[in-house]
């Protein structure tokens, strides 16, 4: 009976010492997988927030510009329309003033003078008017325009920059997968190393537990067999 009791207590032994073997690799193998996938998400997380810090802040300037060049441009159209209405009445004015010296010199011509200096200053205003319209309206294209060229180079740059940060976002998702299925397959071949040798490690001392039993036992089987010889 000893001989079997004391293969149970190694094979016993081995067992135990196995599973600690593998359930401490498992939770080495774990504890790394998760630190490596944590270290990921944050680099992930971070390159995701420069990259919308930097579309906000492009997209500021961005307005700022447009409007500054629009509150620039409307000053630019206010003083033209200023500047035009100005000698608009000046030109007015001055032709009122020789309008009337030459009528208090000439009399008689004031009366055709007065008919000519009508109509030459109708026709002053209407084309000062005709060009302060079509100077307002050329400005307002202009200003639509460039309202519009910013507004598009807005759009522009907000679609390549989301595009950059989706192509970097999917880089960092595979190189993280790729990562990951490496740590893996390590951990499976660490695995599988440790089960190996503990396996053999189990055969070989079965093995000496065994030839050393059949080694009692034949001593066992010489010595009674010598006990019977001599009596």
């Amino acid at each position: 009976m000893r001989p079997r009791i004391v293969v149970v207590v190694v094979v016993v032994v081995v067992v135990v010492v196995v599973v600690v073997v593998v359930v401490v690799v498992v939770v080495v193998v774990v504890v790394e997988v998760v630190v490596v996938v944590l270290v990921y998400v944050v680099v992930v997380v971070v390159v995701v927030v420069v990259v919308v810090v930097v579309v906000v802040v492009v997209v500021v300037v961005v307005e700022l510009v447009a409007v500054v060049v629009v509150v620039v441009v409307v000053v630019v159209v206010v003083v033209v329309v200023v500047v035009v209405v100005v000698v608009v009445v000046v030109v007015v004015v001055v032709v009122v003033v020789v309008v009337v010296v030459v009528a208090e010199v000439v009399v008689e011509v004031v009366e055709v003078a007065v008919v000519v200096v009508a109509v030459v200053v109708v026709a002053v205003v209407v084309v000062a008017i005709v060009v302060v319209a079509v100077v307002v309206v050329v400005v307002v294209v202009v200003v639509v325009v460039v309202v519009v060229v910013v507004e598009v180079v807005a759009v522009v740059v907000v679609v390549v920059v989301v595009e950059v940060v989706v192509e970097v976002v999917v880089v960092v998702v595979v190189v993280v997968v790729v990562v990951v299925v490496v740590v893996v397959v390590e951990v499976v071949v660490e695995v599988v190393v440790v089960v190996v040798v503990v396996v053999v490690v189990v055969v070989v001392v079965v093995v000496v537990v065994v030839v050393v039993v059949v080694i009692v036992v034949e001593v066992e089987v010489v010595v009674v067999v010598v006990v019977v010889v001599v009596v």
